[in-house]
């Protein structure tokens, strides 16, 4: 299913947006993941008010480390600068905290768990093995290959991501990597679910959203019995890629061509 945004969310104003909410489209699931384009601040408000609605017990961010995570208390979540100042937002060159925010605040007492992957144990997979950075990988199918196609497929998307740029030797590496970021996200839910009791979001790109190959794909080998919803969130029409049980759309955002630097 997709839906316009203002079709979804009652009509509040949010971020510089007006949006339309019905609480139907937000399921009782154990673990909802909702995807994002992470510069969009009408998919973190969407994400928002997502959080609202369900008022999970947990929320795990692909934003943050454990190390960050584990300093997210109520206290913190009530001042902004200061939060974004002790999670050292800024130095982690995500979007601006302010568009985060919301999300935080719309369940300040759900437990935070980061799935961050730190970028020494990204370059060693890139370079070496998954097996060696994931103490589960035969559970989550890290020890295995992936199909010809699947692995051609995702190598296309990385070169493209990379402006078609990246030294051609280092594509399967970066392949690997995102393997391992999902694999991390996948644990982290399973382990907020089983801490909690549930429900869990889990905020995150698009792509570790999908349900082929993304965060959801892992949860069907480690919790088969979890429910759980992947919500992708497009822009100016355009869905994002992988399927989701539902894509939500929004205006697309003015931002400069980052291959620019390449051309």
């Amino acid at each position: 299913m997709r839906y316009m945004i203002p079709a979804l969310l009652s009509w509040a104003v949010l971020c510089g947006a007006a949006f339309a909410f019905d609480a139907a489209d937000v399921p009782r699931a154990d673990i909802m993941i909702v995807g994002e384009v992470h510069d969009n601040p009408i998919h973190h408000a969407a994400q928002a008010l997502v959080v609202a609605q369900a008022q999970p017990k947990a929320i795990v961010w692909e934003m943050l480390t454990p190390v960050q995570a584990a300093l997210v208390t109520p206290a913190l979540v009530q001042d902004v600068g200061r939060m974004a100042e002790t999670l050292g937002w800024a130095e982690a060159r995500w979007p601006d905290f302010a568009m985060y925010h919301p999300v935080f605040a719309a369940a300040p007492h759900a437990a935070t768990y980061g799935a961050a992957v730190p970028r020494d144990v990204v370059s060693g997979v890139v370079k070496g093995s998954l097996e060696d950075a994931f103490d589960a990988a035969a559970a989550y199918g890290l020890d295995r290959d992936l199909s010809i196609a699947e692995q051609r497929a995702r190598e296309a998307l990385q070169f493209a991501a990379h402006c078609n740029a990246l030294p051609q030797d280092l594509v399967p590496g970066m392949v690997k990597a995102q393997r391992l970021r999902d694999a991390v996200l996948a644990q982290a839910a399973v382990q907020a679910l089983a801490d909690t009791g549930g429900p869990v979001v889990v905020i995150t790109g698009n792509g570790h959203a999908r349900k082929d190959w993304g965060v959801p794909s892992y949860l069907v080998r480690v919790a088969p019995d979890a429910i759980v919803w992947a919500i992708g969130q497009g822009e100016d029409g355009n869905a994002p890629d992988g399927g989701f049980d539902v894509i939500w759309d929004a205006p697309a955002q003015t931002r400069p061509d980052p291959c620019t630097a390449f051309k």
